[in-house]
């Protein structure tokens, strides 16, 4: 697995196409707080349960004032399906070479069913108004997941 990154760390800066092709950088939100969080793949079971409650929590979190992005190795045109057909309202990123993937250590070995893999490792970052890393979070689950962010920060 790439290196992971602890609280306090500069977090890695990216620049990525979104679901219509358009790049969005980390430096585009500099200011203000970002959730970035990492998912295997678009339109599968949990990734979309994960998605799906990262959007219907949207409004809690902007209003706590934080923005939301989403990263996946997927195309945008896959990203571009996925959001349309699942409502969501925040940006979905495509990172399919990995490098950004590596950068935040969210790819590598991981245990998948009993079995030692490599691939995405479902991993959440928040990034505070000056770039660092507020709060990382390897290998999450993708229900539940949102809740226990909330709690985490403080939200409700």
């Amino acid at each position: 697995m790439s290196t992971t990154l602890e609280k306090g760390a500069s977090a890695p800066s990216f620049t990525l196409p979104d679901e219509s092709g358009a790049p969005v950088s980390l430096s585009d939100f500099a200011g203000r707080r970002v959730i970035v969080y990492f998912y295997p793949a678009a339109s599968t079971p949990g990734c979309t349960t994960e998605a799906c409650d990262f959007r219907d929590n949207l409004n809690s979190l902007a209003s706590a004032g934080y923005q939301v992005l989403g990263v996946s190795k997927d195309e945008p045109e896959a990203l571009r399906r996925f959001k349309d057909e699942q409502g969501l309202t925040f940006p979905l990123l495509s990172d399919p070479e990995l490098t950004v993937h590596q950068a935040y250590g969210a790819y590598g070995e991981k245990n998948s069913y009993g079995r030692v893999v490599t691939g995405t490792i479902r991993s959440t970052f928040v990034v505070d108004e000056d770039g660092a890393v507020e709060l990382p979070l390897y290998n999450v689950k993708a229900t539940g997941h949102v809740a226990m962010l909330r709690r985490k920060l403080g939200i409700d």
